[in-house]
C-alpha cells in the first residue's frame, strides 16, 4: 500500500516517524489527504518533531481560571451536553473534553478506570492541544481546519500519541466564529474505526446542539426564526428583532444564506433575507399597516385600547384604517 497516498496506513513498529516524515514532504500526498497536509504543517511550519519525547505542555491554574472565565457562558450551555456524552460514552472507556480556540482543555468528563491512560497521555484539564504544541491530533486539527475531524491512533504526529484516537467537532459562536472544540477521545486499542466513525457523528450532532442553545441564550430576548437548510452544517438560526430586522445568525445560517460579516454591520429586514419581502410587504404603508393590526390584535379589538397604545386618539386610529385599508375582522 502505498502511505504517500494512504498515510493512515499502520507503519511497521519503530518506523512511523519516518512514514509522517516521508508523507509530510511529499506534495502530492499533502494535496489528496487532510492527515497528510496537517503532517506537514505540523513538520514544517511548526516545527515539530515526529519521534521528539513527549511534552505535556500545560497553563498554570491562573491561566486556565481566565480562560474560563472567557468561554463561561459556552462553558456553561456545554455541562448538560457534555453529561450526556459522558453517561453514552464513558463505559466505551471514551472521554470528553471541552477546549477554546488556543487549544486548552477547559472542561472534562474522563471514567475513572480510564483516568491514569490519559493523564499520562498528557490530555488533560489545562493541557495544549494545539497543533502548534502536539502536531496532528483531534482538537488542534479541529481547529486548524474549523471542521470535524477524527485522528485515528497512527495518524497523529507524534510517536507518543498514537495510543490515542481523537474526535473533534468545531463550536461556533453567535457571530459565526469558532470558539471551542468538543471532542471525544479514546486511549483503548480495541476501538475500531467504523466505531470511531460513529462516534465522530455523535460528537458532531452534541457540537452542534451546544452551539444553537449558545444562540439562543445570547439572543434570548429576541425572536428566533429557524430558516430553511437544516442539516450538516448545523441548525440554521436567524434572531430578528421586534422590527422585524435581522441581528443575528449561527454560523449555518450565514452558509446557507450566504451572509458575510457586512450582512450585520447594518441590520436588515428579515423579508430581504428570507426573500419573502412580496408576502411580508415593504415600505412605510405596508410597515404601519402591521402595526396598526398587532396593535388591535393585542387590545383584542377594543379600538380606544388600541388607540391607546400607539399613543393617537381613535379618530385618528380610524382615519389611519381607512386610508390603509385595515379592517377588524
Amino acid at each position: 500500500m502505498d502511505k504517500k497516498a494512504h498515510p493512515s496506513a499502520a507503519a511497521p513498529a519503530g518506523a512511523h516517524a519516518d512514514v509522517v516524515r516521508e508523507v509530510a514532504l511529499s506534495r502530492s500526498a499533502a494535496a489528496r489527504s487532510a492527515i497528510a497536509a496537517s503532517w506537514a504543517r505540523s513538520l514544517t511550519t511548526h516545527g515539530l518533531a515526529p519521534d521528539a519525547p513527549h511534552r505535556d505542555v500545560r497553563i498554570d491554574a491562573a491561566g486556565l481560571r481566565q480562560r474560563r472565565d472567557a468561554l463561561g457562558r459556552m462553558l456553561a450551555i456545554s455541562n448538560p451536553v457534555m453529561d450526556r456524552l459522558h453517561a453514552s460514552l464513558g463505559l466505551a472507556g471514551c472521554s470528553i473534553f471541552l477546549c477554546d480556540t488556543g487549544g486548552i482543555v477547559l472542561d472534562q468528563r474522563t471514567p475513572e478506570a480510564d483516568e491514569g491512560l490519559f493523564r499520562a497521555a498528557g490530555l488533560w484539564r489545562g493541557s495544549d492541544w494545539s497543533e502548534p504544541a502536539q502536531g496532528t491530533n483531534g482538537i488542534g486539527t479541529c481547529i486548524a481546519e474549523e471542521r470535524v475531524i477524527t485522528v485515528y491512533r497512527d495518524q497523529h504526529f507524534h510517536d507518543s500519541n498514537t495510543v490515542m484516537t481523537c474526535m473533534g467537532a468545531p463550536v461556533f459562536d453567535e457571530l459565526g466564529e469558532i470558539a471551542a472544540v468538543l471532542d471525544v477521545s479514546s486511549c483503548r486499542s480495541d476501538l475500531t474505526q467504523p466505531f470511531a466513525a460513529l462516534i465522530a457523528q455523535t460528537v458532531a450532532d452534541a457540537a452542534r446542539q451546544i452551539e444553537a442553545d449558545h444562540f439562543q441564550s445570547c439572543f434570548s430576548g429576541q425572536r428566533i426564526v429557524r430558516g430553511k437548510g437544516d442539516g450538516q452544517r448545523g441548525a440554521v438560526l436567524f434572531a430578528v428583532d421586534g422590527d422585524d430586522l435581522v441581528i443575528g445568525a449561527t454560523r449555518a445560517a450565514r452558509q446557507v444564506y450566504s451572509l458575510g460579516p457586512e450582512a450585520f454591520a447594518t441590520p436588515r429586514p428579515a423579508g430581504d433575507i428570507f426573500g419573502d419581502s412580496d408576502q411580508r410587504g415593504i415600505g412605510l404603508d405596508s410597515a404601519e399597516r402591521r402595526e396598526l393590526k398587532r396593535a388591535i390584535a393585542r387590545a383584542e379589538g377594543n379600538m380606544a385600547a388600541a388607540a391607546r397604545a400607539l399613543g393617537i386618539s381613535r379618530a385618528t386610529l380610524y382615519r389611519r384604517m381607512d386610508r390603509l385599508d385595515v379592517g377588524t375582522d
